[in-house]
């Protein structure tokens, strides 16, 4: 089948964009982004019905989330480093008045 050539349709029986009576018909679910390809760092503007454009962004989100979570664990580790100094120091002044 690879010398087959693939052509996407609309699985709700739709077009993109469609001229008809000199006007631009487009589809509400038509959606251009632009950003930064997270793999080769090239600039990318592209549009795509709403729909394909979920599970980029679901798993680009999943992505953001590992990141804060890392970044929320790493400052939990060096908020507990600290108090662990701070209560020695505390410590060490309370024997030290005995």
């Amino acid at each position: 089948m690879s010398g087959l050539e693939e052509v996407l349709t609309c699985p709700l029986g739709s077009e993109c964009r469609e001229v008809r009576d000199n006007k631009l018909y487009k589809c509400a679910w038509l959606v251009e982004l632009e950003g930064t390809h997270p793999q080769t760092g090239d600039k990318v503007k592209e549009d795509k019905c709403a729909i394909q454009w979920m599970p980029i962004l679901m798993i680009e989100g999943n992505g953001s989330m590992n990141r804060l979570g890392a970044s929320i664990q790493s400052m939990r580790n060096e908020t507990v480093k600290r108090q662990d100094v701070a209560l020695k120091v505390i410590d060490s002044m309370g024997t030290s008045n005995d």
